[in-house]
């Protein structure tokens, strides 16, 4: 299985689409990390926040902290390899590297993003 690991700099939670001033950016880039769960890539994400350690831990990333500091978050791996740090690359770059195509759907759901309740659909908790 092809993973993908985020490793995320500060943020107010696991996403950083909290608060009232939501970067849209992120909001899109957490939408295609769901895209690639939907259509099979492992993905986690790991914040510097929650997990210092495993920043440590893993020697490319500490060699990105080493040489760039926190402007080189996120870091970006895929299966084990650097393809990304110091920005949040978008849907189509990700798919390229994980070798998923751009028209791949994820599977359907009846119950929709909020388990069919229209109420928390509409409040924006998805």
């Amino acid at each position: 299985m092809t993973t993908l690991t985020v490793y995320d700099p500060a943020m107010c939670c696991s996403t950083g689409i909290c608060g009232a001033d939501v970067d849209q950016n992120l909001v899109n880039f957490a939408a295609d990390l769901d895209w690639l769960k939907s259509v099979g890539i492992d993905v986690t994400r790991i914040n510097i926040s929650n997990e210092p350690m495993a920043f440590v831990e893993n020697a490319k990333v500490k060699a990105v902290l080493d040489s760039d500091g926190v402007d080189g978050l996120p870091v970006v791996l895929v299966n084990g390899e650097t393809r990304s740090k110091g920005c949040f690359p978008d849907r189509a770059e990700m798919a390229g590297w994980v070798d998923v195509e751009l028209s791949a759907a994820a599977p359907k759901s009846s119950d929709g993003c909020c388990g069919g309740n229209e109420e928390e659909a509409s409040s924006g908790c998805c």
